[in-house]
Parts: structure tokens; sequence; C-alpha cells
């Protein structure tokens, strides 16, 4: 996003919008009840939309904001006790909120020793999500490389991601993989890597194990020129989970930075309808995050920011039951 704004020019611009409704109170339990209910699961993606709550307090926030979902912290989890775990999920069920999809804890694209450091922590951290009931881990492939050709790239991403799928695996979890589409992100990488769900789906078959599969994002989706066939050539099975963002208007599609991106719906730029319209018709029921990197919303307090993210993902699953 090139332009300067300040946190309440941007509030402002989404009272214009309508979306700020979601701030007035009695307004939350009055949309909570005659909101038709969907099968997929908003999630709060935290750091995604800059809030910077601890991970108990995120449970409030986000019944607060009619969130379905929120992303679990896994060294948080592991840390907990029996009781305090307990005393958590008791909370959760309360305020009729799940957990989302956790981040992957283990860096694999840097050098072995860091990858043995993150494979060693991974069964105690595996461990904590699973007591917590979580499900579902993702993380992203990075589009590029400067030292190592697409067919060792290739090769080092299948044996790592394949020797975390057996620890998740053994926890329960299935792990998503993300393409990242935005052209500008491999632009000036020495040796380009995949970047599209094709190639995506060339990496699952070589895992090869059967908890492995895509993390989709419709800015990706987008950037990567796909359609809804693309989508569609998949089974609900095959996606862990789902982010949906919107890119700023006025920019062609090979200038777009992966950083600078825009809520759902908020600039009709991306065809978010299409694009979760294909999920539903495959099935999909998991969690759907905002992931929108924008400053502006960063900037704003943790109550601000999520009301304009869930207010932007409602918009968008008002696209799918109405048919628009």
């Amino acid at each position: 996003m090139t332009r300067t704004c300040t946190r309440r020019d941007f509030a402002r611009s989404l009272t214009l919008s309508g979306m700020a409704a979601v701030c007035v109170p009695g307004f939350l339990s009055l949309a909570r009840a005659s909101a038709p209910r969907h099968r997929m699961k908003l999630s709060l993606s935290p750091g995604s939309i800059g809030v910077k709550a601890a991970p108990r307090e995120l449970i409030a926030i986000a019944h607060k904001h009619g969130f379905d979902a929120v992303e679990p912290n896994a060294a948080f989890l592991a840390g907990l006790g029996d009781a305090e775990m307990a005393d958590l999920l008791a909370e959760m069920k309360a305020k009729a909120v799940v957990f989302g999809a956790a981040g992957l804890p283990v860096d694999f694209r840097g050098d072995e020793a860091k990858f043995r450091e993150g494979m060693d922590a991974l069964p105690r951290l595996a461990n904590g999500l699973k007591r917590a009931g979580v499900n579902r881990v993702g993380t992203w492939i990075s589009p590029g490389h400067d030292e190592l050709t697409y067919l060792e790239n290739f090769r080092r991403h299948a044996q790592r991601l394949r020797a975390v799928a057996e620890v998740l695996k053994d926890h329960g979890q299935r792990l998503g993989l993300e393409y990242v589409g935005t052209p500008s992100a491999r632009r000036n990488r020495r040796y380009p890597f995949l970047h599209s769900l094709r190639e995506l789906r060339e990496l699952l078959a070589e895992i090869g194990a059967g908890n492995v599969g895509c993390v989709l994002d419709s800015w990706h989706w987008w950037t990567a020129g796909e359609t809804e066939s693309d989508l569609l050539s998949l089974s609900a099975a095959d996606v862990i989970s789902v982010d949906l963002n919107d890119a700023p208007a006025g920019i062609l599609l090979e200038q777009q930075q992966d950083g600078q991106r825009e809520l759902p719906c908020a600039t009709g730029v991306i065809p978010v309808a299409a694009f979760l319209g294909a999920l539903r018709r495959i099935g999909y029921d998991g969690p759907v995050r905002a992931e929108p990197f924008n400053k502006p919303l960063n900037e704003m307090d943790d109550d601000a920011a999520c009301a304009a993210a869930i207010a932007s993902l409602q918009k968008a699953m008002a696209l799918i039951r109405t048919g628009q």
C-alpha cells in the first residue's frame, strides 16, 4: 500500500463502507443471531493483522468480534499443564471458538543445523497442539533461491517436509503447504522455484505422505494466473487452510508486492466470490483467515483491527451465500 493513512482515517473509511458497524454495541449479538451459518470457519490470525494480544486473550477477542476460530500458538500450548489446558478448552467451548491452523515451528528453508534444531523441538510442540485438539499445521514455500537450482531445491523440500510430515502424522496432524505466486517475489532470485498450484501438487506427490495438502491464498491464486478450474481439481481433503485477501487497485499484476495487500473485498481486484465459490463446491469446511499484510491495519489497536478483519471476511462469505 503506497498511500499514508492514520488509524483514525482508516477507521473512518471503514465506517463509510459499512465495515465499522461491527463496533456498535449490541450489533455483534444481533449479527450472530441473524446471519446465515456457513461451513467454513472464520479464523483470527493475529500476526496477519497486527494484533498483539497474548494467546489466552485472543480467545476473548475472537469471541467478542464473532470469529469462529483462532490461530493456535504451539509454544504456548506446549507449556500448559493438564489443568491449564482443560481450563482453556472449557473457555473456548463456552465461547464457541475453536482452533484453526497452526504455523509450522520448523525452519526448513535454511541450513541443516537450523532445520535439525527445529525438528528436535517439533515432537514436543506437536504434542501440545494435539492435546489442544489442533489437527492442521501450515507453512509457505519460498518461490526462489540464490544458491539451489530448482531441482536441488525441490529435492531438499521433499526430504525435509517428508520428515516434518511424519512427526505431525504421529500426532494426528495434517501439514499444509502454500505456494507464493507473486511475480515480484521471485523476480530477483537467481533460481526461481515453484509458484503455482500445479507445481505444488508435484511436490506433494514427491513427498508422498498421506497427511500433506495445500494452503490456498486468494492472493497467490490470482497472482499465479489461476482460475476456478484449478481449485475444482482439488478435493476438500486436499485443502488444509485458506487465506483470503484482496489487491490494491491501479497496480499491474506483475508489479503487485507480496507485502502490500488489502482486506478481502476491499477493492474487488481479486475475484473473491469465484475463489470461495469453488471452495464451497468442493466441500471445504476448514479455517479461512485474512492475511493482508496491510500497514494501516497493523497500526490499529487490536479491537479495531479485529473489527475490520471480521467485517471483511463476513462480507466475502455473504457473496457466496447470495450467489453474487
